[in-house]
Protein backbone atom coordinates (compact mmCIF):
# COMPACT_ATOMS: atom_id res chain seq x y z
CA UNK A 1 0.00 0.00 0.00
CA UNK A 2 1.17 3.38 -0.95
CA UNK A 3 0.12 5.31 2.82
CA UNK A 4 2.56 3.94 4.97
CA UNK A 5 4.95 5.62 2.15
CA UNK A 6 3.42 8.66 1.93
CA UNK A 7 2.92 8.58 5.99
CA UNK A 8 6.82 8.14 6.33
CA UNK A 9 7.35 10.56 3.55
CA UNK A 10 5.20 13.12 5.50
CA UNK A 11 7.05 12.31 8.71
CA UNK A 12 10.31 12.57 7.79
CA UNK A 13 9.21 16.00 6.04
CA UNK A 14 7.72 17.49 9.21
CA UNK A 15 10.47 15.91 11.50
CA UNK A 16 12.94 18.46 9.56
CA UNK A 17 10.89 21.37 9.53
CA UNK A 18 12.60 24.79 10.33
CA UNK A 19 9.80 27.33 10.54
CA UNK A 20 12.23 30.36 9.99
CA UNK A 21 13.44 28.37 7.01
CA UNK A 22 9.90 28.20 5.76
CA UNK A 23 9.08 31.93 6.77
CA UNK A 24 12.72 33.02 4.46
CA UNK A 25 12.25 30.73 1.87
CA UNK A 26 8.22 32.02 1.29
CA UNK A 27 7.34 33.74 -1.42
CA UNK A 28 7.65 38.15 -1.80
CA UNK A 29 3.84 38.08 -1.10
CA UNK A 30 3.72 36.17 1.38
CA UNK A 31 6.63 37.72 3.58
CA UNK A 32 5.15 41.06 2.82
CA UNK A 33 2.03 39.29 4.74
CA UNK A 34 3.87 37.71 7.66
CA UNK A 35 5.93 41.28 8.02
CA UNK A 36 3.13 43.18 8.35
CA UNK A 37 1.34 40.53 10.61
CA UNK A 38 4.59 41.04 12.96
CA UNK A 39 3.84 45.08 12.56
CA UNK A 40 0.10 44.47 13.97
CA UNK A 41 0.89 42.22 16.67
CA UNK A 42 3.99 44.33 18.05
CA UNK A 43 2.17 47.45 17.51
CA UNK A 44 -1.10 45.71 19.48
CA UNK A 45 0.87 44.95 22.25
CA UNK A 46 2.54 47.95 22.87
CA UNK A 47 -0.87 49.74 23.02
CA UNK A 48 -1.94 46.80 25.27
CA UNK A 49 0.61 47.79 28.10
CA UNK A 50 0.29 51.23 27.64
CA UNK A 51 -3.40 51.83 27.88
CA UNK A 52 -2.85 49.09 31.17
CA UNK A 53 -0.80 51.86 32.68
CA UNK A 54 -3.56 54.62 31.83
CA UNK A 55 -6.38 52.80 33.27
CA UNK A 56 -4.52 52.16 36.25
CA UNK A 57 -3.92 55.00 36.91
CA UNK A 58 -7.20 56.90 35.83
CA UNK A 59 -8.71 54.37 38.01
CA UNK A 60 -6.56 54.90 40.92
CA UNK A 61 -6.70 58.38 40.82
CA UNK A 62 -10.41 58.85 40.60
CA UNK A 63 -10.45 56.88 43.85
CA UNK A 64 -8.38 59.40 45.79
CA UNK A 65 -10.10 62.34 44.24
CA UNK A 66 -13.37 61.16 45.80
CA UNK A 67 -11.94 60.31 48.93
CA UNK A 68 -10.67 64.24 49.20
CA UNK A 69 -14.10 65.30 47.41
CA UNK A 70 -16.05 63.64 50.17
CA UNK A 71 -14.39 64.32 52.85
CA UNK A 72 -15.35 67.47 53.70
CA UNK A 73 -12.51 69.69 52.38
CA UNK A 74 -13.43 72.94 51.36
CA UNK A 75 -14.25 72.79 47.54
CA UNK A 76 -12.25 76.32 47.07
CA UNK A 77 -9.09 75.00 48.60
CA UNK A 78 -9.59 71.64 46.83
CA UNK A 79 -10.06 73.99 43.72
CA UNK A 80 -6.70 76.03 44.26
CA UNK A 81 -4.57 72.76 45.20
CA UNK A 82 -5.59 71.28 41.81
CA UNK A 83 -4.34 74.54 40.16
CA UNK A 84 -1.12 75.13 41.95
CA UNK A 85 0.01 71.67 41.47
CA UNK A 86 3.05 71.42 38.75
CA UNK A 87 1.46 68.78 36.66
CA UNK A 88 -1.96 68.51 34.70
CA UNK A 89 -4.35 66.78 36.39
CA UNK A 90 -6.59 64.53 34.72
CA UNK A 91 -9.81 62.46 34.70
CA UNK A 92 -12.46 63.69 37.37
CA UNK A 93 -10.26 65.83 39.29
CA UNK A 94 -10.01 67.90 36.31
CA UNK A 95 -14.05 68.08 35.57
CA UNK A 96 -14.01 69.29 38.86
CA UNK A 97 -11.31 72.11 37.99
CA UNK A 98 -13.37 72.84 34.50
CA UNK A 99 -16.47 73.03 36.54
CA UNK A 100 -15.28 75.22 39.80
CA UNK A 101 -13.14 77.34 37.53
CA UNK A 102 -15.88 78.19 35.34
CA UNK A 103 -18.78 78.67 37.95
CA UNK A 104 -16.34 81.15 39.46
CA UNK A 105 -15.71 82.95 36.98
CA UNK A 106 -19.66 83.59 36.29
CA UNK A 107 -20.22 84.24 39.92
CA UNK A 108 -17.83 87.33 39.54
CA UNK A 109 -20.01 89.25 37.45
CA UNK A 110 -23.36 90.85 38.49
CA UNK A 111 -25.39 90.89 35.41
CA UNK A 112 -25.47 87.10 35.73
CA UNK A 113 -27.97 85.04 37.82
CA UNK A 114 -27.29 81.85 39.43
CA UNK A 115 -28.64 79.48 36.66
CA UNK A 116 -27.00 81.04 33.50
CA UNK A 117 -23.11 80.08 36.30
CA UNK A 118 -24.92 76.47 36.65
CA UNK A 119 -25.44 75.71 33.22
CA UNK A 120 -21.73 77.62 32.37
CA UNK A 121 -20.38 75.05 35.05
CA UNK A 122 -22.14 72.15 33.51
CA UNK A 123 -21.41 72.96 30.15
CA UNK A 124 -17.47 73.31 30.82
CA UNK A 125 -17.64 69.62 32.48
CA UNK A 126 -19.44 68.04 29.88
CA UNK A 127 -16.59 69.64 27.52
CA UNK A 128 -13.71 68.14 29.81
CA UNK A 129 -15.48 65.26 30.40
CA UNK A 130 -15.28 64.31 26.69
CA UNK A 131 -11.69 65.35 26.56
CA UNK A 132 -11.39 62.39 29.32
CA UNK A 133 -13.20 59.94 27.77
CA UNK A 134 -11.66 60.98 24.48
CA UNK A 135 -7.94 60.41 25.66
CA UNK A 136 -9.30 57.07 27.14
CA UNK A 137 -10.27 56.13 24.12
CA UNK A 138 -7.04 56.75 22.09
CA UNK A 139 -5.45 53.89 20.30
CA UNK A 140 -8.77 51.66 21.46
CA UNK A 141 -10.10 51.68 18.38
CA UNK A 142 -6.78 50.57 16.85
CA UNK A 143 -6.88 47.23 18.66
CA UNK A 144 -10.55 46.46 17.91
CA UNK A 145 -8.91 46.86 13.69
CA UNK A 146 -6.08 44.82 14.24
CA UNK A 147 -8.85 42.16 15.60
CA UNK A 148 -10.53 42.45 13.21
CA UNK A 149 -8.20 42.81 10.37
CA UNK A 150 -5.25 40.38 10.79
CA UNK A 151 -7.21 37.08 10.27
CA UNK A 152 -8.34 38.07 7.08
CA UNK A 153 -4.37 39.65 6.63
CA UNK A 154 -3.37 36.22 7.44
CA UNK A 155 -5.75 34.22 4.82
CA UNK A 156 -4.63 36.23 2.08
CA UNK A 157 -1.07 35.30 2.72
CA UNK A 158 -2.57 31.14 3.16
CA UNK A 159 -4.28 31.40 -0.19
CA UNK A 160 -1.62 33.44 -1.71
CA UNK A 161 1.02 30.68 -0.79
CA UNK A 162 -1.26 27.33 -1.54
CA UNK A 163 -1.74 29.07 -4.87
CA UNK A 164 2.10 29.09 -5.63
CA UNK A 165 2.62 26.07 -4.42
CA UNK A 166 -0.20 24.22 -6.36
CA UNK A 167 1.34 26.34 -9.17
CA UNK A 168 4.70 24.77 -9.20
CA UNK A 169 3.46 21.85 -9.18
CA UNK A 170 2.44 22.22 -12.83
CA UNK A 171 6.08 21.86 -13.26
CA UNK A 172 6.45 18.40 -11.74
CA UNK A 173 6.00 14.91 -13.85
CA UNK A 174 5.10 13.27 -10.25
CA UNK A 175 3.73 15.48 -7.08
CA UNK A 176 3.40 13.62 -3.57
CA UNK A 177 2.85 14.77 -0.19
CA UNK A 178 6.20 15.54 0.69
CA UNK A 179 6.88 18.05 -1.92
CA UNK A 180 3.41 19.67 -1.32
CA UNK A 181 4.02 20.18 2.63
CA UNK A 182 6.69 22.36 2.80
CA UNK A 183 4.69 25.00 0.46
CA UNK A 184 1.35 24.50 2.32
CA UNK A 185 3.17 25.15 5.65
CA UNK A 186 4.68 28.02 4.66
CA UNK A 187 1.56 29.60 3.83
CA UNK A 188 -0.46 28.35 6.88
CA UNK A 189 2.04 30.06 9.09
CA UNK A 190 0.52 33.02 7.73
CA UNK A 191 -2.73 31.84 9.34
CA UNK A 192 -1.37 31.45 12.32
CA UNK A 193 0.40 35.00 12.35
CA UNK A 194 -2.87 36.66 11.98
CA UNK A 195 -4.70 34.77 14.91
CA UNK A 196 -2.11 35.32 17.02
CA UNK A 197 -2.04 39.35 16.08
CA UNK A 198 -6.08 39.45 16.55
CA UNK A 199 -6.69 37.37 19.51
CA UNK A 200 -4.70 39.23 22.24
CA UNK A 201 -5.58 42.39 20.34
CA UNK A 202 -9.63 41.41 20.37
CA UNK A 203 -9.09 40.46 24.24
CA UNK A 204 -7.92 43.97 25.09
CA UNK A 205 -10.40 45.76 23.16
CA UNK A 206 -13.38 44.07 25.10
CA UNK A 207 -11.86 44.68 28.05
CA UNK A 208 -10.48 48.14 27.67
CA UNK A 209 -14.07 49.21 25.89
CA UNK A 210 -15.84 47.88 29.21
CA UNK A 211 -13.16 50.47 31.53
CA UNK A 212 -13.86 53.35 29.18
CA UNK A 213 -17.48 52.82 30.26
CA UNK A 214 -17.24 52.29 33.74
CA UNK A 215 -15.22 55.45 34.16
CA UNK A 216 -17.52 57.24 31.21
CA UNK A 217 -20.24 56.58 34.28
CA UNK A 218 -18.48 57.24 37.44
CA UNK A 219 -17.64 60.94 35.68
CA UNK A 220 -21.13 61.78 34.28
CA UNK A 221 -22.04 60.77 37.96
CA UNK A 222 -19.56 62.85 39.45
CA UNK A 223 -20.09 65.98 37.44
CA UNK A 224 -23.99 65.32 38.33
CA UNK A 225 -23.47 65.28 42.07
CA UNK A 226 -21.17 68.39 41.69
CA UNK A 227 -23.93 70.21 39.89
CA UNK A 228 -26.00 69.66 42.64
CA UNK A 229 -23.54 70.89 44.99
CA UNK A 230 -23.10 73.84 43.07
CA UNK A 231 -26.68 74.76 42.49
CA UNK A 232 -26.96 74.83 46.04
CA UNK A 233 -23.81 77.36 46.37
CA UNK A 234 -25.55 79.41 43.60
CA UNK A 235 -29.18 79.39 45.55
CA UNK A 236 -27.04 80.42 48.61
CA UNK A 237 -25.52 83.61 47.16
CA UNK A 238 -28.37 84.39 45.91
CA UNK A 239 -29.94 84.63 49.20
Amino acid sequence: MAFPEAAASVAAASGGLNYLELILHASIPVQLVMLILLAASVASWVIIFRKRKVFIRAFDEAEDFEDKFWSGVDLAQLYRNASERNREVHGMEAIFEAGFREFGRLSKKRTVDSRTQLEGAQRAMRAQLSREVDALEQNVELLASIGSVSPYVGLFGTVWGIMISFHSLASMREATIATVAPGISEALIATAMGLFAAIPAVVAYNRYATKVERLAVRYEAFAEEFSSILQRQAHLDDE
